[in-house]
């Protein structure tokens, strides 16, 4: 048995490597051990995580003799008492030991709460540094922007720091979702044999490549073997899928020296663990289809007689079954925007132990003096920090008319029907020539005027739109569609315009989505295809990116929010193209800190801080609004981009669907 085990803390003494292990919890892949520095005595407390999951409950019985109870009670109280008072009697924290490269080293930090100053920082690295294992350097980590500025002020010599994207850039296993799955590992060095290979990819494949890309059919598991865009929608179909996705620094290597390249493995990804897991095993006994095509996904029936191009303003969330879950999510804001709602603050009211509930915090974050005012001050600071492009919808209907316009049209259509349901092994030929015929059929007159008419009336004046997807076969539970359907930018003219909307509806068609609508039991004739003509926000110089309101790595996380920003490009990020600014929001307490940077390895300037901490602010009361339940916990998927001081919201969506 270890020397720490059969004590509560280490205090005065050396934490060794040994006590350390035995003292430490694991987040993320990395030991950490908690500590309390008494100031008045300088004694310094190295607590027993398994004993002690919180500061608190360890200072009031081991040092104050105070049960956890009480503590508990008053718990908003200690913690101003410990975090936030300038003359507060203790200094906590953790201290982590990295592996490093080449040696290990600790880190000490505190929390994205904790205002202590530049003095009171050293004093608690002075504190600790007498106490650790002397063999490993300690470097103090801040834990959020505010204490970056902090601590910059602090010469280098005095202060041996590393900030928390200099610990990711050197990070060999990142997870994106936790999971496990039994598989065939299907390992490819270049995107260039993974498409030569993509045909002969099977649902029970556990795909290995530097990075996978957005085009994948759904699959068993995925590996990147390089850094990539965590919020991608390739990482967002993998999160909707339920399935285990990590990036793997190096299993290209491991790869080849284990001859792993079609082998059958256990692949688990656990966020707490030092990195994937893989174990070879035999082949197992596998159904012919895979689990997840054996339970339909059921559709709303939808709308097809109603033809009325309706301006996004003008929809509501219910009108998803005649515009799809694009429109209708954006008219949602756009109607929530206008006329408020009383679920703003509901995921502040839900009780989280030891609290009966959080909305005290918002009050704090909205700045408002009492709770009473929370719900007003909530739709002011959405109205404030938000915006939506003009634009309008198409609905079905007018998909439906186009296509039975043309009998060549009816006629694909109907071989893609026949092909779906012999599983033809030319599907992705007949899908293709159907999509072929759509983007190079004319728009009927009547459908031209009824197009060109709505945008004159209600987008006049435009120079430049977007063209979206917008279907009712998409954003559902049991089934992603992220990046599955087309959308068209910089769309200048009429005819662009009739182009990107016939681009739009022949994506439903696609090889790639037929077969996930296949795999999900959905039909031909159920799914739909919407179109929204919106105004082009302009990208260039400003943020843009996505938001979830959850932590992908931590679902129990219900704090963090996290945001992937990249200037002037929403695309790059979605797309996994670049390497986006990575940022973790505290919805509750307030702070931020970036935990990567981009390609050219710059971050965020303090008022771009500020805007992403408040449009994560933003996200958790919207989560509010669309939940479908009274939990309010469903986090949600934004992309946004920021321009002229606003943040436009572009598309709401569930984060996982």
């Amino acid at each position: 048995m270890s020397e720490a085990s059969a004590e509560p803390a280490v205090v005065d003494r050396t934490l060794s490597e040994a006590a350390f292990r035995a003292l430490a919890g694991r987040l993320a892949g990395v030991e950490f051990v908690k500590f309390v520095v008494e100031r008045r005595s300088a004694r310094v407390h190295f607590i027993d995580e398994h004993r002690y999951v919180f500061h608190s409950d360890y200072i009031g019985e081991q040092i104050l003799g105070v049960p956890g109870a009480e503590i508990d009670r008053e718990i908003d109280r200690f913690n101003q008492s410990i975090y936030r008072d300038p003359e507060r009697a203790f200094l906590v924290g953790s201290v982590s030991l990295h592996a490093g490269d080449p040696a290990p080293y600790f880190t000490i930090e505190t929390v994205e709460i904790d205002t202590m100053d530049e003095a009171m920082i050293l004093e608690m690295v002075a504190a600790v540094r007498r106490w650790v294992d002397p063999r490993f350097p300690l470097l103090f980590k801040p834990s959020s922007h505010e204490q970056e500025r902090i601590v910059a002020r602090i010469p280098l010599a005095k202060l041996p720091r590393i900030l928390s994207h200099e610990i990711f850039s050197g990070a060999t296993y990142l997870p994106l979702h936790a999971g496990q799955a039994t598989g065939r590992l299907r390992v490819f060095e270049s995107e260039a044999a993974y498409r030569g290979a993509k045909a002969s990819l099977a649902w029970f494949d556990v795909l290995v490549m530097p990075r996978i890309p957005d085009d994948v059919p759904r699959l068993s598991g995925m590996i990147h073997a390089e850094r990539t865009t965590p919020l991608s929608h390739t990482n967002v179909l993998a999160h909707g899928w339920g399935i285990p996705n990590a990036v793997e620094v190096g299993i290209l290597e491991r790869a080849r020296a284990e001859a792993l390249d079609g082998a059958w493995v256990r692949y688990v990804v656990d966020p707490d663990a030092a990195s994937i897991a893989l174990e070879r095993i035999e082949a197992p006994q596998l159904p012919a289809r895979a689990p997840w095509a054996e339970h339909a996904v059921t559709l709303e029936p939808p709308r097809l007689l109603e033809q009325a191009i309706l301006p996004l303003d003008q929809l509501r969330a219910t009108d998803r079954d005649r515009f799809g879950t694009k429109a209708a999510n954006l008219g949602e804001l756009a109607w929530l925007l206008a006329h408020g709602s009383a679920r703003l603050t509901g995921f502040y009211a839900i009780p989280r132990p030891p609290r009966p509930h959080l909305r005290a915090k918002l009050a704090e974050r909205l700045g408002v003096s009492t709770e009473a005012e929370l719900e007003t001050e909530a739709l002011a600071f959405l109205r404030r920090e938000l915006a939506t492009a003009r634009g309008v919808a198409l609905p079905f209907a007018l998909a439906r008319r186009f296509l039975e316009s043309s009998p060549a049209i009816q006629q694909h259509v109907g071989r893609l029907k026949m092909a779906v349901e012999l599983r033809a092994p030319g599907l992705d030929a007949v899908a293709l020539e159907l999509g072929r015929a759509i983007r190079g059929t004319r728009l009927p007159d009547d459908l031209r005027d009824l197009i060109d008419a709505a945008v004159a009336t209600h987008l006049g004046g435009v120079r430049s739109f977007v063209v979206r997807s917008s279907s009712n076969a998409e954003d559902l539970e049991g089934f992603s569609a992220a990046g599955v359907y087309e959308s068209v930018t910089h769309v200048s003219d009429a005819e662009r315009l009739f182009d990107g909307v016939r681009r739009v509806w022949a994506s439903l068609y696609s090889p790639r989505s037929v077969r996930l609508r296949a795999d999900a039991q959905i039909a031909i004739d159920d799914a739909w295809m919407g179109v929204i003509v919106q105004e082009e926000v302009p990208a260039e110089g400003g943020l843009g990116g996505v938001l979830v309101t959850a932590h992908p790595a931590s679902p129990g996380d219900f704090r963090s929010a996290f945001v992937n920003v990249s200037r002037g490009t929403v695309e790059g990020v979605v797309a996994g193209q670049v390497e986006a600014v990575q940022v973790y929001c505290n919805t509750v307490d307030g702070g931020s800190r970036a935990v990567a940077h981009d390609e050219r390895g710059g971050g965020l300037s303090d008022d771009e801080h500020a805007a992403i901490e408040r449009l994560a602010l933003a996200g958790r009361l919207l989560q509010a609004h669309y939940a479908s339940d009274y939990t309010f916990a469903a986090p949600l998927d934004i992309e946004w981009i920021r321009h002229a001081g606003a943040t436009y919201v572009l598309q709401v969506r569930p984060y996982g669907s």
